[in-house]
């Protein structure tokens, strides 16, 4: 036969009804109609000039054509079967890559929490890139993640987002700054001192400005520096006063490195996002990492890992 005019649909009917050798049959286990099969035996033949199937005595035989295509329909319908059983399988693999976009105040956080994600899935390959927000809303852009940890959601972009984790903003001084040894502060007293912030569109600096405006404040930075690590270092040199997740800080807040200002409106609370695209199209590994964070106490796996 030259030129085969057949449809998946028909390699279905073609193999059921000879394996059975009845039409009835293979309609009940297709849930098809017996009138249904028969049309659709009928067309094929016709579409392609060949006898297929003869009743003889009201049994049904395969002709030489027909034996021939019982053997490749069966074995059509064998490699389909791995197929699904393959893609199914490699569905339900948490295993490969997993490409994260992580806002540089979230790297206080997210390897504690990526460490006990990979004792769970250990076949996972986890790409973690710490970017400033104005970076990362080009990258998403391009489809360069999986995954994204923010602290503000564009509205700019098409996200999903689902909040994880509390993020306390809090005002952190030198140990021995002044302020550090008064009581509970108003922001007033607190407008016209040397303010080290990250730059212009950062989500820390819109949250503080916010707050500030709202008593009618402004404040105007004293230094713009481009991550919090380097305001951190800033603060403890005696540059000047921040607002820095309170995360980030555990560590020098405890061994009396920096102090945490008792500020009136202070600690802020803001929420951490897990974000994705809208119509992206998560991978196992992805997915695991999503629902991992629904369920996993970051406070907690900071408080473990706060031995030093």
């Amino acid at each position: 036969m030259h030129n085969l005019h057949i449809t998946a649909q028909q390699i279905r009917i073609f193999e059921a009804v000879s394996r059975h050798l009845s039409y009835t049959k293979a309609a009940e286990e297709l849930s098809l109609s017996q009138p249904a099969v028969s049309a659709q035996i009928k067309r094929l033949e016709e579409n392609n000039d060949v006898k297929l199937i003869e009743v003889i005595g009201k049994k049904l035989f395969l002709t030489s054509a027909g034996e021939h295509m019982f053997k490749t329909c069966s074995h059509i319908l064998d490699e389909l079967k791995d197929l699904t059983a393959h893609i199914r399988s490699q569905q339900n693999k948490i295993e490969g890559e997993l490409k994260l976009a992580v806002v540089t105040p979230a790297k206080y956080f997210i390897p504690y929490v990526l460490k006990a994600f990979l004792n769970r899935y250990p076949d996972v390959q986890p790409s973690i890139t710490v970017v400033n927000r104005r970076r990362i809303l080009s990258e998403l852009k391009q489809n360069q993640y999986h995954l994204s940890i923010m602290g503000r959601v564009p509205p700019e972009l098409k996200m999903e987002a689902f909040p994880f984790f509390k993020n306390e903003l809090v005002i952190v001084a030198p140990p021995n700054h002044p302020l550090a040894k008064k009581g509970e502060l108003s922001l007033d007293q607190l407008a016209n001192e040397s303010f080290l912030m990250r730059e212009s569109g950062s989500g820390i600096r819109i949250a503080t400005e916010e707050r500030f405006a709202e008593k009618g404040l402004e404040i105007r930075p004293y230094m713009e520096l481009g991550s919090t690590e380097a305001i951190k270092q800033g603060v403890m040199a005696g540059l000047g006063i921040s607002v820095i997740p309170r995360h980030a800080v555990r560590i020098e807040a405890k061994y009396g490195h920096l102090a945490i200002l008792n500020v009136e409106g202070f600690p802020l609370s803001r929420d951490w996002y897990i974000a994705k695209m809208q119509d992206k199209v998560l991978m196992p590994p992805a997915v695991a990492f999503l629902d991992f964070l629904k369920e996993v106490d970051i406070n907690r796996l900071l408080a473990m890992s706060d031995t030093r």
